[in-house]
C-alpha cells in the first residue's frame, strides 16, 4: 500500500487556533540541506521557487521535522488535547 493511501486514513482535528508546528523562515531561506522536505513521510514541507512551503493539514505528528532540521528552524509541540491525527490501527 503506498503511503498516500495509509494517509488518507487518518482522522484530524485541527485546532487552528494553535500551531504545533511553527517553523522560522529565516533560518530556512540560509539552510543549505532542506532535509525536512526529504525526512517528513506526509511530505508537509516543499520547496517552491527556493522557499519552504509548509502545509501543517496533512502532518501526522511524528515530530521526525524537528529531529531532521538540525539548524533549529523548527519548533514542534504536543497538540492540545482532544485535536490531532486519530490513528487507525491493524
Amino acid at each position: 500500500m503506498k503511503i498516500e493511501d495509509r494517509l488518507s486514513l487518518l482522522n484530524y482535528k485541527t485546532d487552528k487556533s494553535y500551531e504545533h508546528i511553527t517553523i522560522n523562515p529565516s533560518i530556512c531561506e540560509t539552510c543549505p540541506d532542506h532535509f525536512c522536505t526529504f525526512a517528513c513521510p506526509a511530505k508537509c514541507y516543499s520547496l517552491i521557487e527556493e522557499k519552504l512551503n509548509f502545509k501543517y493539514e496533512d502532518c501526522v505528528e511524528c515530530g521526525t521535522c524537528d529531529v531532521a532540521c538540525s539548524h533549529g528552524s523548527v519548533a514542534w509541540n504536543n497538540t492540545k488535547g482532544g485535536h490531532g491525527v486519530k490513528y487507525k490501527y491493524g
